[in-house]
């Protein structure tokens, strides 16, 4: 009974009630509540994992650019690949691939 009346007389104290209170409030009731929190930090992991892509994909473009700028072989290559592009005495064949049916008839289950 000792025991219970102890924990009793701390669950009555005023401080103690405030601070449950105030606590309660902070993470559950407030608008920057603690569900607001993990999601704002799991936004931020988005973001900073997407921004890493476009800055290694802005260095490779930066590379790809100076490559074309300073080599003819590379630009011709580059004009041929993207744009189908061929020289006067050059016939040019393009060879799309078919599709492999069982894998569509497979998706579709």
């Amino acid at each position: 009974m000792s025991a219970l009346s102890k924990v009793f007389q701390v669950v009555k104290n005023k401080y103690f009630l405030a601070f449950t209170a105030f606590t309660i409030l902070l993470l559950f009731v407030d608008h920057n509540d603690i569900f607001v929190q993990l999601d704002r930090k799991r936004q931020l992991n988005d973001l900073l994992v997407s921004k890493q892509f476009y800055t290694d994909e802005i260095l490779k473009t930066k590379k790809q650019l100076a490559e074309l700028q300073n080599n003819p072989i590379e630009l011709e290559k580059y004009a041929r690949e993207k744009f189908f592009m061929k020289k006067s005495n050059e016939d040019l064949f393009i060879i799309t691939p078919i599709p492999d049916s069982s894998k569509n008839i497979a998706a579709k289950q």
